[in-house]
């Protein structure tokens, strides 16, 4: 097949990406993938400001589309095919990629797709370091695929039975995992995005504990903390945090109200035990879907699947049931846009018309079509 060049834009939330990939021979190679993130500027405000983000966004959107250009030694007329995402994500974040990218698909008259985030999270695990290639149909995985979403925003259990061909099989009631976690740091005082934070404090508690058993017989003695596992029980395969994140609230209310003084070893013990009982519900609720559905592979991504814990707990599941398992690298578990440039060509190969969900027109993908949704699914 002849190579196509595809560009892709991702503003959903606060992180400007541009990136461009070449699809020949069966493979698909990332020519350059650039982020500007803004987490520096949110940190101060304990999360992401919508409307500061998109300010961001709109002065960034320019200088990551030139230097996207220049790290792919390619120019604008290049490109075969862009993908932007569309939804789901935060309104105005959406509306200055989306707008970016159609300015450009008009001005150049290049084909304009929009794609879902979510979905883009999926491809993440078709994605290799820069030039290197990763085949279209690996032997890594087998259909039908359970993906296990993660991030800020979403908790999400979608069955894949083929590419384009999504269920959603379980999902968070209330609040998403990485909310829960980005809460938690914040009762604690840890700073903003809270999931390495936690990890990182999680983990020393765990060193302290194998590396002091004669010390610590029980993995909470100093302080007897232990929280709750919402729905982990529950039949189905969805999710919910907001108990968990306000049974820790309590906690420190409760050490605190006993003049508990909150040392970074209790902080470090609040970690590991909140980040056991969120891991937990995760891995217990997703084998027991995959066993459930009968699942040939099990894919693990989003911006939580950075997490050295979950990953290391969920290869060893799937390795137990004999399944195929597979996880992005860390580069590519939070926002990227080269992970919307995959789904974007594999949305394009299997329906070209892309006659539904704003996809285009009938002949051609074009910019027109392109319509935001902030709270997109499949």
């Amino acid at each position: 097949m002849s190579a196509m060049i595809i560009l892709g834009v991702e503003t959903s939330c606060d992180e400007t990406a541009i990136a461009i990939i070449e699809v020949k021979d069966n493979k698909i190679q990332v020519l350059s993938n650039v982020v500007s993130s803004q987490v520096k500027l949110h940190a101060k405000y304990g999360g992401v400001v919508p409307n500061l983000a998109a300010r961001e966004h709109e002065k960034n959107l320019p200088r990551v589309f030139t230097l996207a250009l220049k790290k792919s030694k390619l120019k604008i007329t290049d490109i075969d095919l862009m993908a932007v995402t569309r939804g789901p994500g935060l309104s105005p974040s959406l509306w200055r990629g989306i707008n970016f990218a159609k300015e450009i698909s008009e001005k150049y008259k290049k084909p304009l797709i929009g794609m879902n985030h979510l979905e883009g999270h999926i491809y993440s695990n078709w994605l290799k370091p820069i030039r290197v290639a990763c085949n279209l149909q690996p032997t890594t995985y087998n259909f039908p695929i359970l993906n296990l979403i993660v991030s800020g925003g979403h908790t999400e259990l979608v069955l894949m039975e083929d590419h384009g061909k999504y269920k959603v099989v379980g999902e968070t009631l209330d609040d998403a995992v990485g909310e829960a976690f980005d809460k938690v740091a914040r009762l604690l005082g840890l700073g903003y995005p809270g999931g390495p934070a936690i990890s990182q404090r999680a983990e020393k508690w765990k060193s302290r504990i194998s590396n002091s058993k004669s010390q610590i017989k029980h993995k909470s003695q100093i302080l007897n903390i232990e929280f709750p596992r919402p729905m982990i029980n529950s039949k189905n395969y969805n999710f919910s945090y907001a108990g968990l994140k306000t049974s820790v609230l309590y906690k420190i209310r409760d050490l605190k109200a006993a003049r508990v003084k909150i040392t970074d070893e209790v902080k470090n013990e609040v970690c590991y035990e909140f980040q056991k009982a969120a891991l937990d519900i995760l891995v217990l609720k997703t084998i027991k879907a995959a066993q459930e559905l009968k699942v040939k592979s099990l894919f693990l991504s989003g911006g939580v699947s950075a997490n050295k814990e979950l990953r290391e707990r969920l290869e060893a599941e799937a390795k137990n049931l004999k399944i195929k398992y597979s996880q992005p690298e860390f580069k590519y578990t939070g926002d990227n846009a080269a992970m919307i440039t995959v789904a974007g060509y594999f949305n394009y190969k299997n329906n070209p018309a892309l006659s539904k969900k704003g996809g285009a027109s009938k002949t051609a993908p074009n910019w027109q079509s392109v319509e935001m949704d902030a709270n997109l699914g499949f």
